[in-house]
């Protein structure tokens, strides 16, 4: 049976905050194993982040809280971690983080976590947390090459990970390359796929480059041919429904989809995928 999980972002305005709303409750019915909600660069979102993740959380809905390196102390972060848990979200994505914009590479906060493998150790020595972290179908811009990546992923895994979701991707043979290098590695954990629907083609172009993620050519050219016909949702949904189709074939059966607080073509996708729609999966989110 294939199951499904949402990333959100916390909203910043009013506005934001009834699309955020409007987005759960569409993808609701879908009845995901947990939703995500993300930690901004620098830790700004912090405050933003836990009302979101409360706001989310209830009987029906499991949320994951993002946590991150940067800008905290090693007690300043876990006092974060405590403080969701007495929340009752004991779900964490546990991240290095990236550094504020202007700010280069990645430096610790003199008292804090160096990586995310120390993260992950005292999230684990807890005992409270279930915890999930990022891999790379294409490296990481940051790592010497894909053995290297692989290598730290199972040091996160071995740190108390029980999940890999993935960064984006487009060609399903990446991920299928990927994901039997990290059996190969010893990686028991699963491997999630992070899947991108495609509401903007400009902006994913854009992030797709400053995150190394390569771009099929023959997908190029279909969007560049859609943004002219005005046609690039419906390319959208059949592109990434093909992809996660392509997936489930090779035995997949957990997609993590980035929504961008935009429900439509996340929807769109999981009917095309034959999702089930459960009304008793609907919530209000505060």
């Amino acid at each position: 049976m294939t199951q499904v999980s949402f990333e959100y972002f916390p909203p910043q305005s009013i506005e934001a905050s009834f699309r955020l709303r409007d987005t759960a409750q569409v993808l609701a019915p879908f009845a995901p194993r947990f939703v995500s909600v993300t930690y901004g660069a620098g830790g700004t979102t912090r405050t933003l982040t836990r009302d979101a993740a409360r706001a989310l959380q209830g009987p029906n809905q499991r949320v994951a809280a993002h946590l991150t390196c940067v800008g905290a102390t090693r007690d300043e972060t876990l006092q974060v971690a405590d403080d969701y848990a007495a929340d009752g979200i004991t779900d964490i994505v546990a991240l290095r983080g990236d550094p504020p914009k202007g700010q280069g590479a990645f430096t610790p906060h003199p008292d804090g976590f160096t990586d995310s493998v120390e993260l992950i150790e005292a999230l684990a020595k807890t005992g409270k947390f279930t915890i999930r972290v990022g891999a790379y179908p294409n490296t990481h811009p940051e790592a010497a090459n894909q053995a290297a990546d692989i290598d730290w992923l199972k040091r996160k895994i071995d740190a108390g990970a029980s999940e890999a979701l993935t960064q984006f991707f487009f060609d399903p043979e990446d991920f299928l390359r990927f994901r039997d290098a990290c059996a190969a590695a010893g990686i028991t954990a699963p491997i999630t796929p992070g899947i991108l629907p495609i509401e903007n083609w400009n902006g994913v172009k854009r992030f797709a480059a400053a995150c190394g993620t390569p771009i099929p050519p023959q997908l190029i050219n279909a969007f560049e041919k859609a943004s002219r016909d005005g046609r690039c949702d419906l390319l959208a949904v059949a592109q990434c429904s093909a992809l996660c189709d392509r997936l489930r074939d090779e035995g997949v059966d957990r997609f993590h989809f980035y929504t961008m607080n935009r429900p439509d073509l996340t929807r769109d996708v999981c009917r095309a995928l034959g999702l089930p729609e459960h009304r008793h999966g609907l919530q209000r989110v505060a």
